[in-house]
């Protein structure tokens, strides 16, 4: 049987889990965003930030890194560039980014819409190896986000966010166990992908856990599939991915 991909149309895109030390002590606070409800895609649901692979991202990682993965280095500068525009934050970039410069840096972003005239307009480097792969997801139906998922580690507490109020409406930092919460509660809402990687992030109380755990399980794609069990259609993942939840009632399973 040919593979998912030759069967399927899917948009290449790119998500950051970005940490930050809880300020009140206790398990890393995540990065999360909530998207419009007037968007098509998973209008109103509460993601990770990112978004789809530009060509520009292709054009900058063969520029950059010729020897590298393209897919992957193509999909780390896309998590850069999605993540400056939706949140104001300058990831994985060599030293130390000023508020000020930053905000300038996003609003240049705004208007050019690539990533290589910010590093070139402000001197920045690329520091891709503080994006570490940790997931890829790939839905199994025409138009899904073929999406690879990165960690990355602050390295702080507080920190100026803002949310860019068009595809977004709400920027706000939670532990994993308390999006999932949030999520029970019906206070925000999950797509089955973000909940099985939140129950995942929750095991860990470190960035320093999530990334050994993330270095022991090789990065594989994962596709969920439907499967019967006991007379009920489930929605599930395949074992050993380092997921400790590996399946869902289709009946409460959010597939965007």
């Amino acid at each position: 049987m040919p593979p998912a991909s030759d069967l399927f149309r899917t948009i290449p895109a790119a998500t950051v889990v970005i940490f930050r030390r809880c300020p009140l002590g206790g398990p890393p606070e995540l990065l999360m965003l909530q998207r419009s409800k007037a968007m098509r895609f998973a209008g109103g649901a509460t993601v990770f930030p990112g978004g789809r692979i530009d060509l520009e991202d292709r054009l900058l990682a063969a520029q950059l890194m010729p020897e590298a993965d393209q897919d992957i280095a193509a999909a780390q500068i896309a998590g850069v560039r999605e993540t400056l525009e939706e949140t104001g934050l300058a990831i994985a970039i060599a030293g130390r980014i000023a508020t000020d410069e930053a905000i300038a840096a996003r609003a240049l972003l705004l208007e050019q819409g690539a990533l290589a005239p910010i590093l070139e307009h402000f001197g920045w480097t690329l520091a891709l190896d503080r994006l570490v792969p940790f997931a890829h997801w790939r839905p199994s139906w025409d138009g899904a986000f073929d999406t690879r998922f990165f960690l990355h580690d602050l390295g702080t507490g507080e920190v100026k966010i803002a949310v860019d109020a068009t595809e977004n409406t709400r920027l706000f930092w939670a532990g994993a166990a308390q999006a999932l919460a949030m999520a029970d509660a019906r206070e925000i809402s999950v797509l089955y992908p973000t909940r099985r990687n939140l129950e995942r992030l929750a095991l860990f109380a470190s960035f320093a856990e999530a990334r050994a755990q993330a270095e022991q399980f090789p990065v594989h794609v994962i596709s969920p599939a439907e499967e019967q069990r006991d007379g009920e259609l489930w929605l599930t993942i395949p074992e050993g991915c380092g997921y400790p939840v590996t399946g869902q009632p289709m009946a409460t399973a959010e597939r965007g």
